[in-house]
């Protein structure tokens, strides 16, 4: 009997639940798959494309303060049909005609961001053909200067000025906010698949064991000190266990292809995670990270954007109500002839001022209702705006409370963990010497798988809201500096 429990112990102790046997595997551990994901998965791709959308809007904001050159015009302008001609004494004729009408402009235009004006340069130059007289014609301005100004008008290169720059400063937190999201998800599927991977360990060490404890259990009721009750009994346990190993291993397969789905690497061969367990130590401070979220999360800066987005509707609706006016003025000067040099030798002056308005006389309180109407926006904006900051605060509080509580549980766990595989090493020692049952040492075992799940589920609530916080407040708290990316 001390031969057979030996062997008992030699068995329980070869497959532990916690270790891999020595072959070709690959070991992970969470930094490197999160960098995975952070580089090759869907979500990263969407971030880093989404980076280059709001790049590029950036830049076309940009462009529009900037002086634009546009070259127009009608190049050739060949007309031949009939058309109407009206004669001196007010009759009408269809006359063929056969000419080329052709024209150039070139012009420069640079608007004026505190007034919403246009400020424009140009040239222009016209050539009219007529083939049925062989006649050519030519007229031209060598040079305009002149200015397009509203009055009493809305003003959206300034109000863009204002809020495209905070859009973009929002884009650019709202990718580096995305990356910590990867990284957070990450955090779930790596732990997701580090429990199945620990449970079908469990499992395959639970048939061995009990499969060992079955066989010894026929060489006891052939010596006449096993029941046949005890017997089916662990045959019933054994099956348990196989099934157990099945569902196991399913579970560690699926856990597996969702983790590689989400990084977007493919895992070829073995692969065992290793338990994060140098967590960091962290001194968390509640208003030293509400701080840290008003400056760098993308909703800090939305909140301002939001506010700025909602005065500038109240100024449109303003600008469209009552008098609104244009004013155009042009000077330059201007020539024509049948010779292209006429047209700069014989230049004149050429001014111009138009005066456009408009005066809505009756309306039935349409431009008061849409006024009315962005007032009160303005005013569910400004209460959206300070619950939403009231939230985002109240949540970074709390998970700066749950990564303390985090921490401390963290720190029991483990040392349960520690305590309960210790306690199963003595219980094993006293099954070889004969003073531990089976049940008993049964329950050791049971023991020590769960707090060793314990042990991990409180490894995954911490890293989990570890991530989190990362994520609302784009602060590193261990490196004590911003995230950047």
């Amino acid at each position: 009997m001390r031969t057979i429990y030996i062997l008992i112990l030699c068995c329980l102790m070869g497959p532990s639940a916690f270790t891999q046997a020595e072959q070709e595997i690959t070991r992970l551990q969470l930094p490197a798959v999160i960098a995975w994901a952070q580089q090759a998965s869907i979500s990263a791709r969407r971030a880093a494309t989404l980076q280059t959308t709001r790049y590029w809007e950036w830049r076309s904001f940009q462009a529009n303060y900037k002086p634009q050159v546009q070259l127009s015009g009608t190049l050739p302008g060949f007309t031949r049909s009939f058309q109407e001609v009206v004669q001196q004494n007010g009759n009408v004729r269809f006359l063929s005609v056969s000419n080329n009408n052709a024209n150039l402009n070139l012009s420069i235009s640079q608007p004026i961001t505190q007034t919403g004006g246009t400020l424009f340069v140009g040239t222009s130059l016209q050539r009219f053909d007529n083939f049925k007289n062989d006649a050519t014609f030519y007229n031209g301005s060598p040079v305009e200067i002149g200015i397009s100004q509203p009055l009493f008008a809305y003003n959206a290169l300034k109000w863009d000025k204002k809020i495209e720059p905070l859009r973009y400063q929002e884009s650019q937190q709202a990718y580096i906010g995305d990356m910590e999201e990867i990284a957070r998800n990450t955090v779930d599927f790596f732990f997701s698949f580090l429990v199945a991977q620990t449970n079908f360990q469990i499992a395959q060490t639970n048939l061995i064991n009990t499969d060992t404890i079955y066989q010894i259990t026929l060489e006891r009721q052939n010596l006449g000190k096993a029941s046949r009750n005890d017997v089916l009994q662990l045959r019933l346990e054994t099956l348990k266990a196989k099934k157990a190993v099945a569902e196991a291993q399913q579970d560690l397969a699926s856990a597996r292809q969702r983790l590689s789905a989400y990084t977007g690497k493919k895992m070829d061969g073995d692969f065992f995670l290793e338990l994060p367990i140098d967590v960091p130590g962290l001194t968390l401070d509640a208003p030293r990270a509400i701080q840290e979220t008003m400056v760098n999360r993308p909703d800090a800066i939305g909140f301002l954007r939001r506010e700025l987005e909602a005065k500038a509707a109240v100024a449109e609706a303003k600008g469209q109500r009552g008098f609104s006016a244009s004013l155009v003025g042009a000077f330059g000067m201007s020539g024509s002839g049948s010779r292209l040099e006429q047209v700069y030798s014989q230049a004149q002056d050429k001014e111009s001022v138009f005066l456009q308005f408009n005066i809505p006389i009756l309306d039935w309180g349409r431009a008061k209702s849409q006024l009315e109407t962005a007032k009160a926006q303005q005013k569910l904006t400004i209460f959206e705006v300070e619950q939403d900051r009231v939230n985002l605060e109240q949540e970074v509080i709390t998970q700066v409370n749950l990564l303390g509580m985090y921490q401390e549980q963290l720190a029991l766990n483990k040392e349960a963990d520690e305590v309960a595989a210790a306690r199963y090493k003595i219980a094993q020692d006293r099954f070889i010497l004969g003073n531990l049952s089976i049940t008993d040492l049964s329950i050791a075992l049971q023991e020590n798988v769960q707090a060793k799940r314990d042990y991990i589920r409180s490894l995954w609530d911490f890293w989990r809201t570890h991530h989190y916080l990362r994520v609302l407040t784009l602060y590193d708290f261990e490196k004590q500096q911003k995230i950047k990316y």
